[in-house]
């Protein structure tokens, strides 16, 4: 199964993990005209392709959709490889990049060292 997700495959995927259900094909249409204004062919042709790279899958009756991926399975495919292409493979590096010049409240910065301590 290919983790790794066009803008608009995620658009599709954000609309099931949100809904934590399954709904049908129709129901992803009538949120995703509403949210960023696709028309349902649009919407299909996009559904079609996550159900091809294995991250939906179609269920009768009604083509009712759901998500075979949790959306932490994808960050964690796309941090990777942004790690790898950017930063040749130093998560260092992309922490110092994320942090320089920014200023984080304390409850964030706690967070981050809680995180590395779990690492630990």
């Amino acid at each position: 199964m290919e983790l790794k997700l066009f803008d608009s495959e995620r658009k599709v995927m954000e609309v099931l993990w949100q809904a934590d259900a399954p709904l049908t094909a129709k129901e992803i249409a009538v949120r995703l005209d509403e949210a960023v204004g696709w028309n349902k062919n649009t919407t299909y042709t996009v559904i079609k392709k996550c159900i091809d790279k294995g991250t939906i899958q179609r269920r009768e009756p009604n083509f009712q959709c759901l998500p075979l991926v949790r959306r932490e399975e994808v960050q964690a495919a796309a941090a990777a490889e942004l790690v790898d292409k950017v930063f040749d493979g130093s998560a260092s590096l992309l922490f110092a990049s994320l942090l320089s010049g920014k200023q984080l409240p304390p409850e964030e910065i706690q967070r981050l060292r809680a995180l590395i301590d779990e690492l630990e």
